[in-house]
């Protein structure tokens, strides 16, 4: 299988972690896992490149390499309130008509939107930012509170660690939850936080959490197969479930349900990736009940079924 090529499109001056957010994912060779990818950077003009660290870095690609990129990285955009260069908007919208996917992360959303791909359609970027990308393009559907959306051809997330967030999920799209759980452990990163979680904001103290729901989350996550619902996780965590309900809202930005469903269907992936055994038995192992439920939640999750799931990437 050929590599899939990224190329990230810098512009001066760089974001460092946006750009590294991309390359670590993307780029990084791990012992004992084939890369699947080939990571590159590209500029409006090769050569020297300034960026917000202080530092500058060289680049020998221009927009011409984008002509052969399967995905298109842009690692923010440091000034939304300017317009990019005609060259830059044809140079993305070219690689669009292509089949490329363009991913923008962060404030590189402002980027996006210039083109007008984003025209109807939703998007997101850092909350601080999301008012503005409003403002400034009100044909396109800005969600403030998640962490990224993916439309297949386009994607954005918020800001910082949400671009990790986001890239992990397009390697999970594109060679399985396995594969992208083995990245990010070599990241030493969560395998998968839901694009619909809510951006983290610090709240005011008297309304942060007392208590981290780790414990009980881990404890969960080895039982799947049994019958847990919010007052088994309360009586576990040992609050009410009101109570517990209020801190996964805190925490992770889902209610307790939604979270254990995510579980459910993310360690049915896994046994659809790497075993043989029948759906029903599947079903039963993560808590899904029957081949039938199992089918109609990861079509609800992922727009697939579990045959068709193995199938692309099945041992």
């Amino acid at each position: 299988m050929p590599a899939h090529r990224v190329l990230a499109l810098v512009l001066p001056p760089q974001s460092s972690f946006e750009l590294a957010c991309a390359a670590e994912v993307f780029g990084v060779g791990r012992p004992g896992l084939p890369s699947r990818y080939a990571f590159g950077v590209c500029a409006e003009r090769p050569g020297s490149v300034p960026t917000l660290a202080g530092y500058d870095m060289t680049v020998g690609e221009g927009l011409e390499a984008l002509e052969t990129a399967d995905t298109v990285v842009i690692p923010g955009w440091q000034r939304p309130e300017e317009a990019a260069s005609p060259e830059v908007i044809a140079a993305l919208r070219r690689a669009h008509e292509r089949g490329a996917r363009l991913v923008a992360i962060c404030s590189g959303a402002f980027l996006l939107a210039q083109t007008g791909l984003l025209d109807g359609r939703r998007a997101t970027t850092h909350w601080r930012m999301a008012a503005d990308l409003a403002a400034r393009f009100p044909e396109v559907e800005v969600d403030l509170d998640v962490l990224y959306v993916d439309l297949g051809d386009l994607a954005t997330s918020a800001g910082t660690a949400a671009g990790v967030d986001l890239c992990l999920h397009l390697v999970r799209a594109d060679h399985g939850a396995s594969y992208a759980a083995q990245v990010a452990r070599h990241m030493v990163m969560p395998p998968h936080r839901e694009g619909g979680q809510l951006q983290y904001a610090v709240p005011p103290a008297s309304e942060r959490p007392s208590e981290s729901l780790a414990p009980v989350l881990d404890w969960a996550a080895e039982r799947l197969h049994e019958r847990l619902d919010l007052d088994a996780l309360a009586v576990r965590a040992g609050v009410s479930a009101r109570t517990l309900a209020r801190r996964f809202a805190e925490q992770l930005g889902v209610s307790p349900g939604r979270w254990l469903l995510a579980q459910r269907v993310a360690a049915a992936r896994a046994l659809l990736e790497e075993t043989d055994l029948p759906v029903e038995t599947i079903a039963t192992r993560v808590g899904l009940s029957s081949a039938a439920n199992l089918r109609r939640r990861f079509h609800s999750a992922l727009r697939t079924t579990p045959a068709a799931y193995r199938r692309s990437f099945g041992r």
